[in-house]
């Protein structure tokens, strides 16, 4: 750029540290929105630090978004205040299982996203399970994104029914005298997916809810690409740069449209 602008790299920082993202053009409507957030920095070193987006995938638009240390129920609370000033009425929201986002969109329908919810399984299982509980269920959450919810929930029934003896055993540690779950991982694979079996089929009442955050996982993946060129970003700079990116909205954004945006 120095060299394209024939200008120094010391001005060249000034004034990309000057730059401020334009303000968002809105279009209140009724929405059914994806929310999430991704990480940057290292959380091992509490260097970390996140983003939250809410996005219509509908129209692959990001609607708001805000950055923070962590994510938390008052991050999406204020998320959810942002879209009800802009005007906005939230049809249903789709998300991880991330109790804080339930908590801050509390009353509107929600969406569990199959894809996070076949992952929190199949931490319990692994993807080579040892264990024909195991086996079982990792067959089990294979066939969420292909059956119903009648057809899913009395398969996991049957399940429980079976396996209830061996998901209940536990261990005696001799030391301390304490009693422990045999099969902790698999177990608690079970009871999440059990606590939130009410919420993985909730598009079947309405087709338009997007029973995944794949249009949010599909854009952090495009963000996360662009922003791994530019390692020496500060947080700030870096911040402005996501700002841009959101703001131009779509996974792939046209040279067009980056160029108005920018």
């Amino acid at each position: 750029m120095a060299q394209n602008y024939d200008s120094d790299k010391r001005t060249l920082r000034q004034l990309l540290d000057q730059y401020q993202p334009p303000v968002k053009q809105h279009q209140p409507r009724a929405v059914h929105i994806v929310t999430d957030a991704t990480y940057f920095g290292e959380r091992t070193e509490e260097t970390s630090w996140c983003v939250a987006v809410v996005r219509d995938p509908l129209k692959k638009e990001n609607l708001v978004w805000q950055f923070a240390q962590t994510e938390s129920t008052s991050l999406y609370n204020n998320l959810r205040k942002q879209l009800e000033e802009l005007g906005y009425t939230i049809l249903s929201v789709t998300a991880d299982g991330f109790t804080g986002i339930q908590n801050a969109f509390s009353a509107i329908t929600y969406q569990m996203c199959q894809v996070h919810m076949q992952r929190l399984v199949t931490r319990g299982t692994t993807k080579n399970p040892q264990t024909e509980a195991g086996v079982v269920l990792l067959a089990l959450i294979r066939t969420l994104h292909q059956t119903d919810s009648q057809t899913f929930s009395q398969r996991l029934d049957k399940y429980v029914e079976k396996y209830r003896d061996f998901l209940n055993e536990k261990t005696l540690n001799p030391l301390t005298g304490e009693r422990y779950w045999t099969h902790k991982e698999l177990r608690q694979a079970v009871m999440s997916l059990l606590h939130r079996r009410q919420y993985l089929f909730t598009y079947e009442h309405n087709k338009k809810i997007p029973k995944t955050t794949n249009s949010l996982e599909g854009h952090f993946s495009h963000v996360n690409e662009v922003i791994s060129v530019h390692r020496g970003l500060s947080r700030p700079q870096k911040q402005r740069v996501l700002s841009s990116i959101f703001l131009a909205s779509s996974i792939a954004p046209s040279q067009k449209k980056i160029v108005h945006i920018l």
